[in-house]
């Protein structure tokens, strides 16, 4: 209750997310390992004075959303079917409001990243203003294109310039949006009589010939639509990897066969370096590591070139979303000197990544003759890198 007023929230999520692509609807998409609609139920429930919280989704996404509500913790929120468009499904949120309520908020739930700030500002003013929408000023400038009926054709149009705009006097429409209950009842009442459907609820209150007001929004309170809008996840991972000289065998590190009386012991090249890399990569997204996908005891990677798997790993990563910003690696041994071949090892590791060699650092250091790679026993190679999503 606000000020003795019962206030019921509605986030708008029946959209199919068609424009974002993939198997489920945008909003059941995570960011940073939590739903998009999640997040947004969470700023409103975060505020005090909202007493119900309506959240209309598909129907055939209600339970999996209930699920969600469960496993992270979140109770007193009521789920309503929705519609076939967004006016629609607000509707039915609208029909299945508490009776004794006074004023209604309602939000995307495309839109998590609405501050408690924006939501409480939209409540202060609705109880003056009966119908605001929270409102940026546009960036750009804004212009539309002017079409002409071709005379000997009625129904066919022809470009005929564009119409510019003083953006100074603009605004991009955001939500929450607040009114009145009688008033956005009203309004709804009046659209579905003409046969009209707007894009938000403003619109239709406008439509009464009543004054709508803007609140200030946000430029990060921005709608999720397609997958530009997502924010980047960035993911670290590390990786270390040692291997005992031996005679006998090539010493190969990072792909490059390195001359020297003794290479690594292995089951595979044993390219300590590369070893290293995969594991940092696999690590950073939480998908194992190299013993996990090339295990010791399968003959297909008897002998094999780590740049093959690392190859693997790398498709690994694109199948899951992940891309490579960037790698650093470290290549621990008394002998022989890797500095005349680095080059040759980040020009291999990129190619098989596909990322440029400025994304890729490779270093080397001895031990002063200390522990076992001072002793001349073994190598050891350690790799941070940096993921993004």
């Amino acid at each position: 209750m606000y000020k003795d007023k019962k206030i019921t929230a509605i986030i708008a999520a029946a959209g199919s997310g068609k424009r974002m692509g993939g198997g489920i609807p945008k909003q059941y998409l995570s960011i940073g390992g939590t739903p998009i609609l999640i997040k947004t139920v969470k700023a409103f429930e975060a505020n005090a004075f909202i007493d119900t919280i309506l959240v209309v989704t598909n129907v055939e996404y209600i339970n999996f959303f209930k699920d969600d509500l469960t496993r992270f913790g979140i109770e007193n929120v009521d789920v309503v079917a929705g519609g076939d468009q967004r006016q629609d499904s607000v509707y039915n949120g609208l029909k299945a409001m508490p009776k004794d309520t006074d004023y209604v908020i309602i939000h995307d739930g495309a839109r998590p990243f609405v501050s408690r700030k924006i939501i409480a500002d939209t409540l202060d003013a609705v109880l003056e203003k009966n119908a605001v929408v929270a409102a940026v000023p546009v960036k750009d400038t804004i212009t539309r294109q002017v079409l002409s009926q071709k005379k000997s054709f009625a129904r066919e149009k022809s470009f005929a310039g564009l119409e510019y705009f003083d953006r100074n006097s603009m605004f991009a429409v955001q939500t929450p949006q607040a009114f009145e209950k009688k008033l956005i009842m009203k309004a709804y009442k009046l659209a579905y009589k003409d046969g009209f459907y707007g894009t938000d609820e403003g619109m239709l209150v406008e439509r009464l010939g009543h004054p709508v007001h803007i609140v200030n929004g946000a430029y990060l309170n921005i709608k999720i639509t397609t997958k530009e809008d997502l924010p980047m996840e960035n993911r670290i991972g590390s990786g270390y990897d040692v291997h005992r000289l031996t005679e006998g065998r090539k010493l190969i590190l990072g792909g490059i066969n390195i001359p020297f009386e003794k290479g690594l012991l292995g089951h595979s090249d044993a390219d300590v370096l590369v070893h290293a890399i995969m594991d940092a990569l696999l690590g950073a997204a939480a998908l194992g590591d190299i013993g996990k996908h090339f295990p010791e005891d399968k003959d297909e990677f008897k002998d094999i070139s780590s740049m093959v798997l690392l190859k693997r790993v790398y498709k690994i990563l694109l199948s899951e979303g992940y891309n490579i910003s960037n790698i650093d690696a470290t290549i621990i041994c008394q002998r022989p000197k890797i500095a005349p071949y680095i080059g040759d090892m980040i020009s291999n590791i990129g190619e098989v990544l596909g990322i440029a060699e400025n994304r890729i650092s490779i270093k080397a250091t001895t031990t002063e003759k200390l522990g076992f790679a001072g002793r001349e026993e073994g190598i050891a190679a350690e790799a941070v890198c940096l993921l993004n999503k």
